[in-house]
């Protein structure tokens, strides 16, 4: 149990990081307790962009590299839309694919969100369903998923919102832990039953004191860890060197074709039946079409990833030769990147399926429990300062007041004498 001047220093830094950057914890935990959901949230809200027809009855099966070839071939030969820059693939029997491409931006500032332009085709019959800018605010039924999740990462500011909530997350982590350290009570049974105990009237003083304490116990564990994958995800360039130094990473630099030697680029199906082939117990998840720039990246997801939906399996295929430049495989990977694959899964809670999802989505609204009842208390300390200053003040003016007093009757007195 922490006492004296190190407890009061602790607990000033818990509290002053938890007001400087309590909002953004709260904005962060609620946008959370959504975006848990997103592909069901979303799917729901659009049924007729994000949903293929003709789905019912059909068993789910993983789309062929020659599917995803007529799908971008649809799309190169329709009017208005060419050659996305990447090609999102079903998973699931009714769902659709989701063509990317890019924005560019030449004035693009760091307070700038990156934009991409969303188009949806059928996975059965290849029309185009509709389409979405990724990346633009708004609440319509299009764009309310995508702007939550923005304002969760980014806060609708580019590169500099995506550090603050990096270094948000961090913070979350230290604050948790020192309110973890400030809980710890003493070593008697008595002690530890009252530190958990939540106790008097809802208005009360005392109850929002026993809930902060007792709830920050129970919450510890999952708000440092949502605090530190966020700061892993937002911020790798700081916890990989870190990671580094422990354990073994996989160099993590971009790979580039080779000569082209006055070849044509290889097609979709033919860079992702390569994958296939380096990968054949994975599903095809995505692929980033190549260009005489860059090498197609193709995800798949590989039965016992700890990551759901596209996985974290990579192949990246020269677009020339066909040759296979890197493989990243989750199921193999050296023990600091599988601790680095781990920090998705932890964040949305998908690591641990379905009750995993729900206990983070609950989770997200511990931020918004912690800051009213942490500021009741701080708010109420402050009251009971000023009241105990004023009386302090009252009081010492009173006995001013009463010297003076005694002062001017021995005065009077010795007059009197003379």
């Amino acid at each position: 149990m922490l006492t004296g001047l190190l407890r009061a220093r602790l607990r000033d830094i818990h509290l002053y990081v938890s007001l400087v950057f309590g909002a953004i914890f709260v904005v962060a935990g609620l946008t959370g307790v959504v975006i848990a959901w997103t592909h069901e949230l979303d799917g729901a809200l659009n049924p007729g962009l994000l949903h293929s027809r003709e789905a019912a009855g059909r068993p789910d099966a993983a789309p062929s590299p020659a599917q995803a070839q007529a799908a971008a071939d649809r799309l190169a030969a329709a009017p208005g839309y060419g050659k996305p820059s990447m090609l999102m693939l079903p998973y699931e029997a009714d769902d659709v694919y989701v063509a990317w491409y890019r924005k560019p931006n030449k004035d693009k500032g760091r307070f700038d969100t990156d934009m991409s332009r969303q188009v949806m085709l059928d996975r059965y019959t290849l029309d185009i369903l509709g389409e979405r800018n990724y990346g633009e605010f708004g609440l319509s039924r299009e764009l309310l998923m995508p702007t939550l999740f923005h304002l969760h990462r980014y806060m609708f500011a580019g590169e500099v919102g995506k550090t603050v909530i990096g270094i948000a997350g961090l913070l979350l982590t230290i604050t948790s832990l020192l309110g973890f350290a400030l809980w710890w009570p003493k070593h008697t049974l008595a002690s530890m039953r009252k530190a958990l105990a939540v106790r008097g009237a809802i208005t009360s003083r005392q109850f929002n004191y026993s809930f902060h304490r007792s709830a920050g116990f129970f919450m510890t564990p999952v708000l440092a860890v949502l605090g530190f994958t966020g700061l892993a995800m937002n911020l790798p360039d700081w916890v990989r060197p870190v990671v580094g130094a422990v354990a073994t990473l996989e160099h993590n630099g971009k790979v580039a074709n080779g000569p082209a030697g006055g070849r044509k680029p290889i097609s979709v199906a033919a860079a992702m039946e390569i994958a296939q082939q380096r990968v054949p117990q994975g599903r095809l998840s995505r692929v980033s079409l190549g260009s005489a720039k860059a090498p197609y990246e193709i995800r798949l997801r590989q039965p016992g990833e700890i990551r759901e939906g596209d996985g974290s399996t990579r192949v990246s295929v020269d677009a020339f030769s066909g040759a296979v430049l890197r493989v990243r495989d989750p199921l193999n990977a050296a023990s600091g990147d599988t601790f680095m694959n781990w920090q998705f899964p932890l964040h949305t809670g998908e690591a641990f399926g379905m009750a995993g999802r729900v206990l983070v989505s609950f989770s997200g609204l511990a931020p918004l429990a912690f800051m009213i009842t942490g500021l009741v208390l701080w708010l109420g300390r402050r009251a009971m300062h000023r009241k105990a200053r004023a009386v302090a003040a009252k009081a010492s003016n009173n006995e001013a007041k009463k010297i003076a007093k005694r002062s001017q009757m021995h005065h009077t007195e010795s007059c009197e004498n003379v």
